[in-house]
């Protein structure tokens, strides 16, 4: 019940409905009105039987009747008491009507006469010409109306919400500039993008400082970062400070199963915003529809490259559109267009990087302001302990922990519940399962040899934790978390870390002489490091300084479907050969830390064993107890 009282709303909110519902109740009242009318015309009648008419007719008590059809409407000649079907006790009737059969209507007219009654025929009732134009139009405006209910459900099913006819119509959402929006004060960090994009935002709110001097403002801004950096954030914050109309739509949102949609409804975008100047577009993930032309098998009549076709020629074609500022953002502009990306399209790149030491520390302290803290959290050393990580990562940090603290009945959120809930994203959850000593062991000595050359190996990163609890799909974990923030890395820190990868595989061989599969995440980082050491960055003395982009390009992500490579077959067997011999390089020196150290690694595996994780402190207290015997 609750559900067709909440459809009838609804389609009673649709303009179409409202016109047909008031059509439909003003035919029904003029129709009950209508009837009412003749209703009150007549004088008071009393439906009397067929007997009782002849017993009157016989008796010469009927001055005059009214015949139509074979109904009978007449006028006793003096008031007469007579006992009426349908009513208790008699009646003093007047007037009457009754019924003739079809068999005596002859006999009854030869009676009439005889007795001298006045007779008056009526033809058979017709209708007002009012009414004959109502009924004639009537059945026509209800097929009508029900065949354009029911193709307008038809189109709402196949075309969405704007039914076939509009798919071609801009998806795009306008935001409400009277409400209120984020602004740069509610985005921490980012101040060197701030600051490329106030010139964008000073356009906006005032257009005629640059017109005065010639100045053009960029017609396009995209904003390039890896995912959860704030490139979405930013582009709110840039309509909230500015306060102009706000279309987002993401650029997946233009292609639909129909040639030509997305063409017609990027026209359509950039119809709404002219109307509106100066206003912002915001497409959220352009790669969906900028990539590089010609990929795949759609060729030239791909229905993505048609909306691309026209997206170029909105951005910069024949019709300018000055006052209208279209921002993008992507986590690939490798792969765009280059016609997208030259000046007078998007013509101002804005690089939103992970955030550094003070920009964590920032967006933490946003994250936590509606949390309630307890007094040892120490946000810096929560900033200094998440080097690479996203703002979207510390926001899923700090929800953790307080859903850790929830699950705890606590009242605050301690440090201990933002160390647990790091752990949970950096490392994986913790799966409760059972595993036999001779795997708990395994797990012990492969972890504890990646911490103990990691210790000793100068240049590496610090070890945060070592673990033998099983999380995520690793059965045990050593986590290195580097003091800060690395934009460069020299050839002799990735050898150590080769060397660290391969450190817990050289540990098993030295304890059980064998190895095992657990070694498979660890063979498998090291191979692509090496690669790219290798082909990328100009790290081997025999293939030399040269970019040969292995395993680097993929055709469907936006490139030709046929890449040629850049390398014959003899620098593939050069560049297999030299990767294997960095990787055999990075096990031998790890063998070389562990086997004279065998001492230091029982000892960091038998506390493993024993407390199952080990901080930073505990491996250096180890290390130290043990070579001071």
């Amino acid at each position: 019940m609750d559900d067709l009282k909440k459809s009838v709303s609804e389609k009673m909110k649709n303009p179409q409905w409202k016109l047909f519902f008031a059509i439909m109740l003003s035919v029904i009242f003029l129709f009950i009105w209508g009837r009412l009318g003749n209703i009150n015309d007549r004088k008071e009648e009393f439906t009397i039987s067929y007997s009782q008419f002849l017993e009157q007719l016989k008796a010469g008590n009927i001055h005059s009747v009214t015949i139509q059809n074979l109904q009978v409407n007449g006028e006793l000649a003096k008031e007469t008491s007579v006992e009426l079907p349908a009513e208790q006790g008699p009646r003093q009737v007047k007037y009457f009507q009754t019924f003739l059969p079809s068999f005596q209507g002859e006999d009854i007219l030869t009676a009439l006469r005889e007795k001298g009654v006045l007779i008056n025929v009526e033809p058979p009732e017709k209708m007002s010409p009012f009414w004959q134009v109502v009924m004639g139009i009537l059945p026509w405006v209800l097929i009508i109306g029900i065949w354009f209910l029911i193709m307008r459900g038809a189109q709402r099913v196949q075309g969405g919400p704007g039914g076939l006819f509009s798919f071609g119509a801009s998806k795009a959402k306008l935001h409400n500039v009277e409400k209120p929006q984020v602004t740069f004060k509610d985005v921490a960090g980012l101040e060197n993008s701030k600051k490329e994009l106030e010139e964008t935002i000073e356009f906006l709110k005032n257009p005629q400082k640059f017109k005065k001097l010639g100045a053009k403002v960029p017609k396009g801004v995209l904003l390039i970062g890896p995912p959860g950096t704030g490139k979405t954030l930013l582009a709110r914050a840039i309509a909230g400070e500015a306060g102009v109309p706000f279309y987002s739509i993401s650029a997946s949102e233009f292609i639909e199963m129909f040639v030509g949609v997305g063409a017609s409804r990027v026209r359509d975008m950039f119809k709404k915003a002219k109307a509106n100047p100066p206003s912002i577009i915001f497409i959220d993930e352009i790669d969906a529809v900028g990539r590089t032309r010609g990929a795949g098998f759609g060729g030239g009549h791909d229905e993505r490259e048609q909306t691309l076709n026209q997206l170029l020629s909105e951005l910069d074609g024949f019709e300018p559109h000055e006052e209208v500022i279209v921002i993008a953002a992507t986590n690939r502009p490798d792969v765009l267009d280059p016609a997208l990306l030259r000046p007078g399209r998007f013509d101002r790149h804005v690089v939103i990087d992970r955030p550094g030491l003070k920009d964590r520390k920032a967006i933490l302290e946003v994250h936590v302001r509606n949390k309630v803290l307890g007094d040892q959290v120490d946000l810096d050393k929560l900033a200094r302990g998440t080097p690479g990580t996203s703002g979207a990562d510390l926001e899923n940090l700090a929800n953790e922990a307080a859903l850790i603290a929830i699950r705890k009945n606590k009242e605050k959120i301690d440090m201990g519940d933002f160390e647990e809930a790091l752990d949970k994203i950096l490392m994986g959850t913790v799966r409760e399962e059972t595993i036999s000593e001779l795997e708990k062991r395994i797990t012990a000595y492969h972890e504890s040899g990646h911490a103990l050359v990691a210790h000793e190996l100068p240049g590496t990163d610090p070890i945060h934790k070592v673990s033998i609890i099983p999380r995520g799909m690793a059965m045990g974990v050593t986590q290195l978390l580097p003091e800060e923030d690395r934009h460069y890395y020299p050839k002799a820190y990735l050898m150590n870390k080769l060397c660290v990868a391969l450190a817990g595989r050289v540990a098993e061989k030295i304890v059980f002489n064998d190895t095992s599969t657990g070694a498979q995440n660890d063979l498998k980082e090291a191979s692509s490091l090496a690669e790219k050491m290798v082909s990328q960055w100009g790290m081997s003395d025999k293939v030399g300084p040269v970019n040969l982009g292995r395993a680097e390009e993929h055709p469907f992500l936006g490139r030709e479907l046929a890449l040629p490579k850049r390398y014959s077959e003899d620098l593939a067997w050069l560049m297999d050969q030299e990767i294997r011999q960095l990787i055999v390089d990075a096990e031998a020196r790890a063998d070389e830390i562990l086997r004279p150290k065998r001492n230091l690694l029982d000892k960091i595996a038998e506390s493993l064993l024993k407390e199952e994780v080990l901080e930073r402190e505990d491996i250096e207290r180890i290390i130290k107890e043990a070579k001071s015997l």
